[in-house]
């Protein structure tokens, strides 16, 4: 994984309403819509709209359309290799 993704991941990390969408995301079997998040972390739509591009542009996030409705999947591959590069930080 390159450095530039790996400061982008920890930048999307480095803040509460992400971290409990991502918790929140981690917990479902399938997907959440935008209208759960907005229930979850009790901001103005303009807010999680701001912190979902957030989690898009660092790849922890996925999503897909359907009709008016985007439903949003936490992106486990990504993640994984965070963990990973993280994983061989505490070994140095």
């Amino acid at each position: 994984m390159e450095l530039s993704k790996i400061k982008k991941i920890s930048k999307a990390l480095a803040d509460d309403n992400r971290l409990k969408v991502l918790l929140a995301l981690g917990k479902q079997a399938s997907c959440l819509q935008c209208t759960d998040i907005y229930k979850m972390v009790d901001l103005a739509q303009p807010s999680v709209s701001h912190h979902m591009k957030q989690l898009l542009e660092a790849d922890l996030v996925t999503y897909s359309k359907d009709g008016r409705h985007v439903r949003y999947n936490l992106n486990k591959e990504v993640l994984g290799d965070y963990i990973a590069f993280l994983e061989k930080l505490k070994d140095f």
